[in-house]
């Protein structure tokens, strides 16, 4: 089972604001590319189909603490954590380091859902097993002490 994940992306010139620096909301934008290729990397993909409608995985909860600016042309290691798995629901850390130096930390929740189509609503349910049998939470050490 994994609990961890790295992926390396590039500040492009159209993520950054007047004063040359990635604007803070591209920080999410990079947090999800993370946990995107995270289910990748495990053999399935965001869209979750269900005959009758699909699955999805909503963010309940998306918060980042800013170190360091970002800007154009600097690569970024963004370093996912899973820091709590429940029934319904995935947390994860996000680290994100230039050169090594820690510049910014963030956190998703999502909680899975059934939509369905015909009546348009959604409503939480069970971790697809291919999630729940392939993720798992990351031992304490892995997290690094917040500074």
């Amino acid at each position: 089972m994994i609990h961890e994940f790295k992926l390396i992306r590039r500040v492009e010139f159209c993520e950054t604001d007047m004063a040359g620096i990635m604007h803070f909301s591209n920080f999410f934008r990079f947090m999800e590319s993370a946990e995107h290729a995270f289910y990748r990397s495990l053999g399935f993909s965001v869209t979750l189909a269900r005959e009758g409608g699909f699955k999805g995985l909503p963010r309940v909860h998306a918060s980042c603490d800013f170190r360091a600016p970002l800007r154009c042309e600097d690569e970024v290691e963004i370093h996912l954590l899973v820091r709590e798995k429940k029934t319904k629901a995935l947390t994860y850390d996000f680290i994100f380091r230039k050169a090594g130096n820690e510049v910014a930390r963030g956190a998703i929740t999502v909680v899975c859902v059934d939509f369905d189509p015909a009546t348009r609503t959604m409503k939480s349910g069970p971790l697809p097993a291919i999630m729940a049998d392939n993720i798992e939470v990351a031992p304490p050490e892995k997290f690094p002490a917040k500074k």
